[in-house]
């Protein structure tokens, strides 16, 4: 008797489990239509980061001979590769900070502006170019035939050009260049986000505009600074054209992206390439976390009034 009325109790939940909708099913989970919506995005990141991403470390540890680990070992026993670091760290870093600290009295300035759509558009026109056509325009601008230098030995100013390109200064400037518009707008969002009554009220106290700047708008804009700076160093880090183009790829501005290619398109050694990026992933992830941790230490108070 106790088997047959299992039986029946299990049929009976079979029963009410098919007759309930799917919609009812997942809402009981705490899944409705608008989670659902995740599924793409989740798909889109599993296919083109995680799978990739999982693809290349594996990758990296079948090298053409010696033991799993000889790809990374070669590395860093190899000054003319491991130094590569140095060097991108070298162009990264300086850019990164140079247009983190230029972007915030310039988001100060415009967000008083009354035309503020027109200088925001003006400033942004470089993302448009992109890195080639910046590299080809400052070859033209800078270059020993260029425009300024032939500008200024007319005028007597120099005796022989400049030299502006295919070297450390050449990608430096066209880093600025192309990674300034990028900065200044996540800038932007972030102080146009800080409530000005904040501002006010202090100034309505006599505080001077150094004041308010110091001890108001910097610790609520310090969090997405820090944001802005890891977004701006990942972007930069990963510097290539203008490396190539105006700088010196055999010489000081080897960064680490033309060891990868070079790894992977000249030498047709794939698994040495993904060793060569998963290297350049920890590095930037090292970065990035440091200065996550580190924005702690200017601010660790409630960040209401800004968006960061």
């Amino acid at each position: 008797m106790t088997h047959t009325a299992d039986r029946l109790a299990r049929a009976a939940q079979e029963s009410t489990r098919e007759r309930t909708p799917w919609r009812v099913r997942l809402a009981l989970h705490d899944i409705d239509g608008i989670t659902l919506l995740v599924v793409p995005a989740v798909l889109f990141v599993l296919g083109l980061f995680v799978y990739p991403f999982l693809y290349g470390l594996v990758l990296s540890f079948k090298p053409r001979a010696g033991d799993f680990l000889a790809n990374y070992r070669k590395f860093f026993s190899d000054p003319f590769l491991y130094d590569t670091i140095f060097a991108t760290l070298r162009l990264a870093l300086p850019a990164t900070i140079i247009n983190v600290l230029v972007s915030i009295p310039v988001a100060l300035r415009v967000r008083k502006l009354h035309r503020r759509r027109l200088l925001t558009t003006i400033l942004v026109i470089p993302i448009t170019l992109g890195t080639v056509l910046i590299a080809e325009g400052l070859l033209n601008y800078l270059g020993p035939q260029g425009w300024l230098n032939r500008t200024l030995m007319l005028f007597g100013v120099i005796s022989a050009p400049l030299r502006l390109v295919h070297n450390y200064t050449g990608v430096m400037i066209s880093l600025i260049l192309s990674g300034f518009p990028f900065t200044f707008l996540l800038t932007l969002s972030y102080i146009t986000g800080i409530d000005a009554s904040l501002e006010q009220a202090a100034a309505t106290l006599g505080a001077t505009a150094r004041a308010r700047f110091r001890h108001i708008v910097l610790p609520l804009l310090v969090q997405g600074l820090a944001v802005n700076f890891c977004l701006s160093f990942v972007q930069t880090f990963s510097v290539f054209p203008s490396a190539v183009l105006l700088g010196a790829p055999a010489g000081d501005t080897r960064v680490i992206s033309i060891a990868a290619y070079q790894a992977a398109y000249e030498q047709y050694d794939a698994s040495m390439a993904a060793a060569i990026a998963m290297i350049m992933g920890f590095v930037q992830l090292t970065v990035v976390v440091l200065a996550l941790a580190g924005r702690n230490l200017f601010y660790r108070g409630a960040a209401g009034g800004g968006k960061g």
